[in-house]
């Protein structure tokens, strides 16, 4: 039996449409019926929204599942549900698994269990390269006919120029994206944090910029070369900005994504609590591969996203079990369990005025979505949107709502947050995935203030 379903009375935010007006969204049969006044009258459950943004679900292109192999850090459950709570209705998971996501039959199990206990769409992204290796291209044309909806060897760069230009090449004839986390090893060697006053101060080695930017050059030439299509991952610094920026006018098939961190935090993040410029923390929730830059930087990818040059906001969620986090800085991995406090994080750049609502709801819908060209899968035309006929996948979220984020209340197993104990203000209401409420923060048990 199809039931219907009406969000009514909030303020409905589609930019891939251009809407932007108090409205009600009905949906019909798991798609979205229409978005209208007065649609609520008749429907079989109302989530009311009077108050509140309404917005298509939002969609990371770039996270991180743990499964197969890594489940006590995190699980296609566990994640689904922070994603949930975090108003994503769609996720693509990376190949950084054991086995990795580098054959049909790995895909498969993703999909499968995504079906079988996930609370939101998985999309699993293929390795580029067998093992994740860099040595042997992975059967790329395999993972496209098992549903992998691009290839990433991420957490490790695709090091090998030529293994790179041959990856860019097949992906063309299968009309799949490569994304690369653009490091240049030799550059960023031993390094655990952004290369820089901060660095120098902790004793710690730094990665510098150009370890970045060295590699992003070379992707933004293969493309350039081959006419394939490269995303570049969690961007980081002005000049790799500027790379893209100058490339897109060329013409040049590149794409790229930026973190909520990299938008919002900086590499002081790692030595000093919020207002404590004196006492040291050495704060390992705060180590991230691209590690948090300057404040330079991010100005730099604040722009880049304003004028188009970034496409999209992902979050790589990274959870962790405690132990790889209560250690040596030297020692601890690399990540920040993101999900559920992205859309927080993000919020407090518009109040000053810094980004504005309909640019950040873009960001994290439609952007993602034509960046990666998700809605050409089957079954997923008008994913990003609200247009009728698209998936009924709904965001409801309170601007205002104050909230401390507490890791222990984490859906996901990574309580792994330089955001520990700080008041945010945005927060998921209510998120709608096919139809179905799968998530509302009454239900939750979330602090709220």
């Amino acid at each position: 039996m199809n039931r219907s379903l009406a969000v009514r009375g909030g303020r409905v935010l589609d930019p891939g449409r251009g809407l932007d007006t108090i409205a009600d969204v009905l949906v019909e049969g798991g798609r979205i019926a229409a978005v209208g006044p007065d649609l609520a009258a008749g429907a079989d459950s109302v989530v009311e929204a009077e108050g509140l943004v309404v917005c298509p679900g939002f969609v990371d292109i770039h996270c991180h599942l743990r499964d197969p192999g890594f489940e006590h850090k995190e699980t296609i459950e566990t994640g689904t549900r922070a994603a949930a709570r975090g108003g994503f209705t769609t996720i693509c998971c990376m190949p950084n698994t054991e086995p990795p996501i580098d054959s049909r039959a790995t895909v498969e199990y993703v999909l499968r269990t995504a079906a079988a206990v996930g609370l939101v769409r998985v999309l699993p992204i293929g390795c580029v390269s067998r093992g994740r290796h860099g040595e042997t291209l992975a059967e790329l044309g395999d993972l496209a006919e098992a549903n992998a909806v691009a290839f990433s060897d991420d957490g490790s760069p695709v090091a090998d120029g030529a293994l790179m230009r041959r990856a860019l090449e097949y992906s063309q004839a299968l009309v799949l994206p490569v994304i690369d986390h653009c490091e240049q090893p030799s550059l960023a060697k031993e390094g655990v944090m952004h290369e820089g006053w901060v660095a120098t101060r902790l004793g710690l080695a730094g990665q510098p910029a150009a370890a970045e930017e060295a590699a992003v050059a070379r992707d933004i030439a293969l493309a350039e070369f081959t006419g394939s299509h490269v995303h570049i991952a969690h961007i980081s610094t002005r000049g790799s900005v500027d790379l893209v920026r100058a490339a897109k006018a060329r013409g040049v098939r590149v794409t790229a994504e930026v973190t909520p961190h990299h938008l919002t935090l900086t590499h002081e993040a790692v030595a000093f609590s919020p207002g404590d410029n004196e006492a040291l923390t050495y704060d390992t929730n705060a180590k991230v591969n691209p590690p948090l830059r300057t404040r330079e930087d991010v100005e730099a990818c604040l722009e880049g996203l304003l004028d188009g040059t970034i496409d999209a906001i992902a979050t790589d969620h990274a959870p962790h079990a405690i132990e790889d986090k209560e250690c040596e800085f030297d020692q601890a991995a690399f990540g920040i369990s993101n999900l559920e406090t992205a859309l927080g994080a993000l919020l407090t750049l518009v109040p000053g005025g810094r980004l504005d609502l309909p640019t950040l709801v873009a960001k994290l819908t439609a952007g993602p979505v034509t960046a990666l060209g998700l809605d050409r899968r089957p079954g997923l035309d008008g994913l990003g949107s609200l247009a009728p006929g698209a998936p009924a996948d709904v965001v409801v979220f309170d601007p205002q709502r104050e909230w401390v984020v507490e890791p222990e209340r984490f859906a996901s197993k990574g309580r792994n947050t330089p955001l520990a104990g700080r008041t945010l203000r945005g927060q998921v209401v209510a998120t709608v995935y096919g139809g179905r409420v799968v998530y509302t923060v009454e239900t939750a048990g979330i602090g709220t203030m």
